[in-house]
């Protein structure tokens, strides 16, 4: 986490390559096993156009049956290292519709995992900045339990 309050930052390491983890964050298909924020929400929704200037929409679908939209822009790929996208919710409790924050996301080799560092800034707000850690905490957990988890042996 980031000393900054309206900056955040949090990292994961997962126990595979970057170029399939670079994958997950950009191919709709698997997008939609892992994108929420909460064990048991799921994906309503997955749209990526992954070039720069290329817009993405990703919808979490909630136990009662809300959605969350979030909406934004690629401005930076360098595939299979980096994303820079903003990032705007349609509708939710918190940030004004429309109110966008930048998200870098740098998938970082070490040995045959990789270590996934997602900053995002600047929030209007340190509460919605916690709310971010919680949401992208989540999603990270949701990444690595749905799409990376080794089958247990024995």
């Amino acid at each position: 986490m980031s000393g900054d309050p309206y900056v955040l930052r949090v990292e994961r390491l997962l126990p595979v390559e970057p170029g399939r983890v670079f994958a997950a964050w950009t191919d709709p298909a698997l997008l939609r096993r892992w994108w929420a924020a909460e064990p048991d929400w799921s994906c309503a929704e997955a749209e990526a156009d992954v070039q720069v200037g290329g817009r993405y929409r990703l919808s979490m679908r909630d136990t009662q049956g809300a959605v969350r939209t979030v909406v934004g822009e690629y401005l930076e790929i360098e595939p299979p290292h980096l994303l820079v996208y903003t990032w705007a919710w349609l509708s939710r409790e918190t940030n004004a519709p429309g109110e966008a924050t930048v998200v870098t996301v740098r998938f970082l080799p070490e040995g045959t995992a990789t270590r996934v560092v997602l900053e995002q800034r600047t929030f209007a707000e340190a509460a919605d900045r916690a709310l971010h850690e919680r949401g992208w905490s989540g999603c990270l957990d949701s990444l690595e339990q749905r799409v990376f988890a080794q089958p247990s042996v024995g």
